[in-house]
């Protein structure tokens, strides 16, 4: 039998979401939940690993077993395994033909950026911090020249395991509410760092160190070592991933509130 389980987290005290020796990862914490549930080992895949410090509103994982678990037991028998900072949102029992990763049409990032003179208390861990005053029109019009399929290397991690740099990128818009920058980003799939690297050249452009033109400068560079800074992971959620309706999973949030001194905005 196989299982898809929703989850969200907390990322700040994780080492990523990879199963690691020695080390607290968001993988090695689920898969201990689930295997108390269904009384055996049990081995989850995700739908995209995340790195050290980032966030997941809606991480989609499947699972084989033979235990025999209404969905209810699966989510309520997980998260009272679980540590405060992972929870299971719902599970479903899917066809052998289901893979998290592989049956994923796109996924969604959000970045967000606390841009004010002083820095952020109450989402501390949870948004970027940049102090600098950021021009989001800037911003947006240099996000669009990493729409469509381009191969990505400038915006590459040094050790992304992908085998190719090229990538299809749907939707990467940039707006502003209040003091919040939210960058959004759709795409096929994503490199390591990807999503933070975009940040980082948008930032640059958006202070007005760089000209908007630069990012599409950095895409063609295909190095890098060319690509700018790497911004913290503090503010990358993993927003939703998208499957073929014949799988009938529940659709991700389409909102999440930030915190009451932001007016309830929603990304």
């Amino acid at each position: 039998m196989r299982i898809a389980l929703g989850v969200e987290y907390d990322g700040a005290g994780f080492n990523g979401w990879q199963r690691q020796h020695g080390v607290r990862t968001v993988q090695a914490e689920l898969e201990a939940a689930l295997a108390r549930v269904a009384n055996q080992p049990v081995a989850v895949t995700c739908a995209g690993r995340t790195d050290s410090g980032v966030h997941a509103l809606y991480q989609v994982v499947h699972f084989d077993t033979p235990a025999l678990r209404t969905a209810r037991s699966w989510v309520l028998g997980a998260n009272s395994n679980l540590p405060r900072d992972v929870a299971v949102l719902w599970a479903r029992e899917v066809a052998d033909d289901f893979h998290a990763r592989f049956s994923a049409r796109s996924r969604a990032y959000a970045y967000l950026i606390c841009n004010r003179a002083t820095r952020p208390g109450l989402w501390h861990g949870r948004v970027t911090w940049d102090y600098r005053p950021l021009d989001v029109e800037r911003m947006a019009e240099a996000a669009r020249h990493w729409l469509g399929e381009h191969d990505f290397s400038s915006f590459r991690a040094k050790g992304c395991q992908s085998r190719h740099p090229v990538r299809t990128v749907y939707r990467c818009e940039v707006e502003r509410r209040d003091d919040v920058v939210v960058l959004r980003v759709e795409a096929n799939a994503f490199l390591q760092h990807m999503v933070r690297n975009f940040a980082g050249v948008l930032t640059e452009i958006g202070c007005g160190a760089r000209a908007p033109e630069w990012a599409a400068e950095v895409l063609s560079y295909r190095e890098r070592e060319r690509g700018g800074v790497t911004a913290p992971p503090d503010g990358l959620y993993l927003r939703a991933v998208s499957y073929p309706p014949g799988f009938d999973l529940p659709p991700p949030p389409r909102a999440v509130p930030l915190p009451v001194s932001y007016h309830g905005y929603s990304f």
